[in-house]
C-alpha cells in the first residue's frame, strides 16, 4: 500500500547550506537562505501558489474548478453582489469541479441540469427550475470568457443553457400587500421586513439596494436623504454595474416614513437592533407565510411596484426613468397593465373602420 503524500515541507541541505522545499512528486525547489524564518516564509508562499494558475492553458489543461475559483477570487469580490456568484460557483462545483473546460458541451450541461434537485427531509427531491440553472451555468460561461479574456485559457467554450423561463405576471394586490406588511410588523423580529417591504413597494429598489441603505452619506452603500427626499441607491464610490441604481425621488407618503425612521434613531433603513440587516430572507418569508402569500418573492415587490405605477398611467419611458428598469422591459412585461394600452391603435383601427365616436 502505497504511503500517504506528506505534502509541501522544508529540508535541509547541508551540503549546500540552504532549506530546500519537497513537495511530494515535484522536484526539490531551493529557497535560497539558510534562515528558517526566511525559509517557512518562502515554504507559506510556495503553498499559497502552487495551485494556482499563471500561464495560458487549453480547455483541456484547466480544470472547471480551476476556472470558477480564479472567477470567483478576481471577480466575483469587484461585483455589487459578490454573494450571488458565490452561490452559483457552490452549486457548479459539485458537478463541474474535476471536468475540464473541454468537457463543457450541451450534452454535461443537460446532465447538469438534471442532476440540480432540491432535497427535503422526508427524502422526497423537486427539480430546481430552469431559472435558477440559467443563473448558474450563466455563471459558468462568464467565468470561462472571464479566464479566456485574462489569458489564462487560449481559447473559449459555449455553454448551453435551458430554454428562458416565461416572465411572471404575478404581483401584489394592495389588500395584499397590506396583508404582507402588517404580518411583517406584528412580528417581534420581523418588524425590519416591513420597512423593506414599504421602500420596495414604493420604489421598486432592488434587495440588495435596499439593505445597503443607511441614512448618512455613504462611500459603499446608497443612503437616504430626508432632507432632499432622494434616495441615492449607490455608494459615492461603488462601481456602475449593469444594475444601474440611479437616484430615486421618494413619493410623500414614503419619506414621511423615512423622517419618522430617522427621527427615531435609525441609521439604516433597514435595521434590527441598530445594526444593518444582512439578509431578509427568514424575516420576509415568515411574513409571507403567516399571510398566507405563498410563491411570493422580494423580486416580486418590485414587479408590483412597476405594475401599480403602470395601472396608474404612467408611461413607458417615465416608468422606465423612474424604475431604473429598460423601456423594452416595461412595454414587453408590464404594459398591458395600463389604461392607454393600445390607444393608439384602438384610435387608428377604430377610425379606419367607422366604428368611433360620432
Amino acid at each position: 500500500m502505497p504511503r500517504k503524500a506528506k505534502g509541501p515541507r522544508l529540508c535541509w541541505r547541508a551540503d549546500k547550506g540552504v532549506w530546500r522545499i519537497r513537495d511530494t512528486g515535484r522536484p526539490d525547489i531551493s529557497t535560497g537562505t539558510g534562515n528558517r524564518r526566511d525559509a517557512e516564509k518562502a515554504l507559506a508562499a510556495y503553498i499559497a501558489s502552487k495551485d494556482t494558475v499563471t500561464g495560458s492553458r487549453r480547455v483541456d489543461q484547466i480544470s472547471v474548478g480551476e476556472v470558477l475559483d480564479i472567477y470567483g477570487r478576481e471577480h466575483a469580490t469587484t461585483t455589487a453582489a459578490p454573494e450571488r456568484i458565490g452561490y452559483a460557483i457552490d452549486a457548479l462545483m459539485a458537478f463541474w469541479g474535476a471536468l475540464t473546460v473541454a468537457d463543457v458541451k450541451g450534452e454535461t450541461c443537460r446532465r447538469y441540469a438534471k442532476s440540480r434537485v432540491r432535497r427535503f427531509k422526508d427524502g422526497t427531491t423537486r427539480p430546481i427550475g430552469d431559472g435558477t440553472i440559467r443563473r448558474e451555468l450563466s455563471a459558468l460561461q462568464s467565468a470561462i470568457n472571464y479566464c479566456h479574456k485574462e489569458g489564462y485559457l487560449l481559447t473559449t467554450t459555449k455553454v448551453t443553457l435551458p430554454p428562458k423561463p416565461s416572465a411572471r405576471d404575478r404581483w401584489l394586490t394592495r389588500d395584499e400587500a397590506a396583508e404582507l406588511i402588517w404580518a411583517a410588523y406584528r412580528s417581534p423580529r420581523g418588524k425590519h421586513a416591513a420597512r423593506f417591504i414599504l421602500i420596495a413597494l414604493y420604489t421598486g429598489t432592488r434587495k440588495e439596494a435596499i439593505l445597503g441603505l443607511g441614512f448618512n452619506p455613504s462611500l459603499t452603500g446608497g443612503w437616504i436623504d430626508v432632507d432632499k427626499g432622494v434616495i441615492y441607491r449607490r455608494g459615492a464610490a461603488e462601481r456602475e454595474t449593469n444594475k444601474r441604481r440611479k437616484p430615486v425621488r421618494l413619493t410623500r407618503r414614503l419619506l414621511a416614513h423615512c423622517r419618522r425612521w430617522k427621527a427615531l434613531g435609525a441609521n439604516w433603513a433597514v435595521e434590527q437592533d441598530g445594526q444593518r440587516v444582512g439578509s431578509i430572507k427568514k424575516a420576509f418569508a415568515g411574513a409571507r407565510d403567516r399571510a398566507e402569500l405563498a410563491g411570493i418573492t422580494p423580486h416580486t415587490l418590485k414587479h408590483t411596484a412597476i405594475t401599480w405605477a403602470i395601472q396608474r398611467g404612467l408611461t413607458a419611458e417615465d416608468a422606465a426613468d423612474y424604475f431604473d428598469t429598460s423601456a423594452e422591459t416595461i412595454r414587453k412585461v408590464y404594459y398591458h397593465h395600463s389604461p392607454h394600452y393600445q390607444d393608439r391603435a384602438m384610435d387608428i383601427l377604430n377610425g379606419k373602420l367607422g366604428l368611433g365616436p360620432n
